[in-house]
């Protein structure tokens, strides 16, 4: 069975089938960069990633792009609360996208576009829209016409009479409807603009994506992402706009679910974020990657420190069976991935099952180094180093402290062991046993093998 992924479009599960054979194309809606990155956007790269790395490992030659909205009201507010300029507050923020990126493992994208590097084509966008009649300039502004695009709202599964009033200008008495939406906003005074047929401005926000996405990837790709809160108003826009200028956009649109924080959806405005800069100095960024991943990346996720740790723990036993297979057999890292966890990520890119599947693998192949069978332990070792590869948790990916800190810990725990070797031998269990609950509470794990005790960090 090849990839089926679900379609909120269709909201149904959809064989992928590329626009171009042997290829594939991503959009995936970047950070306004408003502030620093937290857990809620990190999940959707990490989700995004994922489904890239198994595109790839599967043959196709794919092109990501995720772009980089640097102006907005809310960063202008910001900059100008702060007393600096607009662009100071979104680079500032934008190399803390960049770093969070990195720490978690994210491959970069292949495209990072900036919105205020492509005015000109939204430009171009928005005379294409008034020139076939679904976009209208007023008093310096330009709207999108709701009305004229009949199937506005499918995305969403919504009727036009049924909604709000667009909330980029409620009640603004120059549009055709209250549900038209901004394409640009005419400038203020002291605010950042650009210069337009219509005037000075700066772009309205379903515009850019619009005019970036086809910019990189062609007037048709084939796939959408972003998180579940934006299919309306932001894609709903974005599609009606794409498809009324002639261009066919995406041809799937994959939403992630929510992470929450205490029943409620973490976002910047509830004031209940968790900064990736500051997780990362609690939990390992791979544990990190572990946590968000590991759950089917159309499911909520509730945040809590209680399940990064279980995340801890069950990561730390697949780095500890590698170790321990490690020291036994040669292990190869760029093997074949398991049938049944090519099955879990073809069914809709099913993480949960496919963590399963590296679990059970590590089951057995403990019981494998228990009994003495390197040929199983070999197999099952490459196998496991496979699937985490493509996962982007492999610990042949990461370098989870540095080589010299590692000799020295390596020396130290060697005088403790020699130490707990001496009191067994002369039958002083006690002081062994001391040792080895000392070592216990630093996070030292002792396994006693028929070649002598074995440590892992835990």
């Amino acid at each position: 069975m090849g990839l089926r992924l679900y379609d909120t479009a269709t909201r149904s599960l959809r064989a992928f089938e590329p626009l171009e054979p042997g290829k594939a194309s991503i959009y995936l809606c970047g950070l306004t960069v408003q502030g620093p990155p937290h857990v809620g956007h990190v999940r959707n790269w990490i989700n995004m990633d994922i489904l890239r790395r198994w595109l790839t490992h599967t043959g196709y030659d794919v092109t990501f792009v995720r772009n980089v909205t640097d102006i907005d009201d809310k960063i202008i507010d910001k900059a100008g609360a702060a007393d600096e300029p607009w662009w100071a507050l979104s680079f500032r923020n934008e190399r803390e996208v960049v770093a969070a990126e990195q720490a978690l493992g994210c491959l970069p994208p292949s495209y990072e576009p900036l919105a205020t590097a492509h005015v000109t084509e939204m430009v171009e966008l928005m005379q294409r829209l008034i020139d076939g009649g679904h976009a209208y300039a007023a008093d310096g502004d330009v709207y999108f016409d709701v009305r004229s695009w009949p199937t506005y709202g499918s995305l969403s599964g919504q009727k036009v009479d049924e909604m709000q009033a667009a909330g980029d200008s409620v009640g603004d008495s120059r549009k055709l409807d209250p549900r038209d939406f901004a394409l640009w906003k005419s400038a203020k005074p002291g605010e950042p603009s650009w210069p337009t047929p219509w005037g000075r401005g700066r772009p309205g926000w379903h515009l850019e994506c619009s005019a970036m996405s086809t910019k990189y990837l062609g007037a048709a790709f084939d796939i959408h992402g972003g998180g579940l809160d934006l299919v309306f108003p932001h894609h709903e826009n974005e599609l009606a706009q794409s498809r009324a200028a002639g261009d066919g956009f995406a041809n799937y649109w994959l939403h992630n679910g929510m992470v929450n924080l205490s029943g409620e959806k973490m976002s910047k405005s509830l004031g209940n974020t968790l900064q990736v800069r500051e997780i990362v100095r609690q939990w390992r960024p791979v544990e990190v990657r572990y946590y968000l991943g590991a759950a089917h990346y159309r499911s909520t996720i509730e945040f809590s420190k209680s399940s990064l740790d279980e995340a801890a723990v069950a990561y730390g036993r697949i780095e500890r069976f590698l170790t321990r297979a490690g020291a036994v057999v040669d292990i190869e890292t760029d093997g074949r991935v398991s049938d049944a966890f090519a099955a879990a990520l073809n069914d809709d890119l099913g993480t949960p099952a496919a963590f399963a599947v590296i679990h059970d693998l590590v089951r057995a192949g403990n019981a494998a180094l228990e009994s003495g069978d390197a040929v199983t332990v070999q197999r099952v070792a490459g196998e496991v180093a496979a699937n985490t590869r493509v996962l982007g948790v492999s610990p042949f990916q990461w370098d989870t402290a540095p080589e010299a800190t590692l000799d020295a810990v390596d020396a130290l725990v060697r005088v403790a062991l020699d130490q707990r070797t001496a009191a067994r031998a002369r039958k002083d269990y006690a002081a062994s046993d001391a040792i080895r609950d000392q070592l216990a509470a630093a996070g030292v794990s002792i396994e006693d093998t028929p070649d002598g005790p074995r440590w892992s960090l835990n």
